[in-house]
């Protein structure tokens, strides 16, 4: 199947170094238009297609919900999203509703979020997109709508499914995706614990598109981005009034998730007084929009995540018990990269397939430094890692020097003959040893090139010159 063309996005701000940073962010994923004036942007919206819009609500002239209000008049297809601070809370939730603002973030902005929020914004471009498709197909008769659904649901859950999640044949990882399998189609609500970086998002991406809830929305909130009072409005909605700037009805993303799947990310950061309105939510099947005496009633699949050891906090009085056993319906654990070793080969060949460079690997060398190091980054290090090589090679193979200094430092450790046991002696004695080993395999690799060597070992060459006194390893001089 052929895949769909990365969407457009336009992001609008007024300070360089602010727009290159949020440029390089988005990159991978979207094709990037900038522009540092509200002017500015309107002018490449009039001769691009473009889909989403982020602007910097603090900008000389025109302010970004001022912008976002004339694209929502000129373009009204287009998501819009506004970036600011805190201190512009109050002005923003004045001009969400006459701009059309479908979500805004919070400086200072983390990259992993503001790439899922993006993400999430493509996902409603495309279902506002199936939503004017799904209107068409009532003109076809029974049979033909049938059949089109049937066809759609197909191809939404090959889209977004488990094989997304590279995994080897005696992965660890295996046995929490069966178990994901298992439960896809009961409306059980789930748990995903796990470092950060390892893929929890993708997890419940995979389980919403194995579900009977494929065809409607996947809704992603990070709960930890947000205070109480904002995050209170952005999943509940509020009515017309309730505070300063609320002109008119907005619905949250609990409406917004409606038939399909909510997921919560980073659930324990939530405080104590949030999880009494989220658990009320959840048990009544309904929720109250700030500022309303009225109940909405939801039908939504709720799967949570967090990297928090939850039951501990639950001991502890800091996360609710009785939350706690609504949202851990099952729990899935996702294994930390270095707990599935064997999966790097193929995470990595995924991520040099989807690269534009087709036909480029990495070295023998290259591959033990990837499989040495202990990754506390986890698979979101691993891919930062492909990039980085991707970006400095110049040809098709990617060697170990492409990688960062710890990567390589951990190759070199791979790479040399311990047997400190052998030996005895002190502590220090035996780490003297190692690091005399690890310094001379480096060594003979670069063939004593001092300078190569410290920049890898991340040594000064005076430094390494001190140890190799030490360690009676200094030779000549290259």
């Amino acid at each position: 199947m052929r895949e769909r063309s990365p969407l457009a996005v336009l992001v609008v701000d007024d300070e360089p170094r602010s727009l290159e940073t949020l440029r390089r962010t988005l990159e991978e994923d979207f094709t990037v238009y900038t522009a540092q004036s509200a002017e500015d942007g309107e002018a490449i919206m009039a001769r691009e297609f473009v889909h989403i819009v982020l602007s910097d609500q603090r900008m000389p002239g025109t302010q970004g919900v001022e912008f976002l209000r004339r694209v929502r008049d000129q373009w009204p297809d287009t998501v819009r999203l506004i970036l600011s601070g805190y201190t512009d809370a109050e002005d923003i939730i004045a001009g969400i509703n006459q701009a059309g603002i479908w979500q805004y973030l919070l400086k200072p902005w983390h990259p992993e979020q503001l790439l899922l929020t993006l993400k999430s914004a493509a996902d409603l471009w495309h279902l506002q997109q199936e939503n004017q498709r799904l209107s068409l197909d009532l003109r076809d008769s029974p049979e033909q709508l049938v059949q089109r659904v049937a066809s759609r649901r197909g191809k939404l859950k090959a889209r977004s499914g488990f094989e997304r999640l590279a995994r080897a044949a005696d992965s660890p990882l295996n046995a929490v995706c069966e178990l994901a399998q298992k439960i896809a189609g009961h409306e059980l609500s789930v748990l995903v614990t796990g470092e950060s970086g390892t893929g929890k998002e993708l997890l419940a991406r995979a389980i919403h598109f194995s579900s009977d809830r494929a065809e409607r929305a996947f809704v992603v909130e990070n709960c930890g981005a947000l205070p109480d009072s904002l995050l209170e409005a952005e999943l509940f909605g509020h009515k017309k009034g309730a505070f300063t700037g609320a002109h008119e009805d907005r619905i949250g993303l609990f409406q917004q998730a409606d038939g399909g799947t909510l997921f919560l990310d980073e659930i324990g950061d939530t405080s104590p007084a949030f999880q009494v309105k989220l658990l009320r939510a959840l048990q009544e099947g309904e929720i109250r929009p700030v500022g309303s005496a009225r109940t909405v009633p939801v039908d939504v699949r709720i799967i949570a995540a967090t990297n928090r050891d939850l039951e501990a906090d639950v001991a502890s009085g800091r996360f609710r018990r009785d939350l706690y056993y609504r949202i851990a319906g099952i729990g899935l654990h996702m294994p930390s990269l270095r707990d599935r070793p064997q999966d790097i080969p193929l995470i990595v060949g995924g991520l040099l397939k989807e690269s534009a460079t087709a036909g480029r690997r990495f070295s023998e060398a290259a591959l033990k430094a990837l499989l040495a190091y202990h990754w506390p980054g986890n698979v979101r290090e691993l891919q930062n890692e492909v990039m980085r090589a991707l970006a400095l090679g110049e040809g098709n193979l990617l060697g170990a020097e492409l990688l960062s200094p710890r990567l390589r430092v951990a190759g070199a450790v791979a790479g040399a003959s311990f047997a400190l046991d052998g030996e005895g002696g002190t502590l220090k004695d035996q780490l003297d040893r190692l690091e005399g080993q690890v310094i001379a395999a480096t060594m003979e690799r670069h063939k004593n090139n001092k300078t190569r060597v410290a920049e890898e070992l991340g040594l000064t060459r005076v430094g390494l010159r001190m140890k190799l006194s030490r360690l009676g390893l200094a030779g000549e001089e290259e």
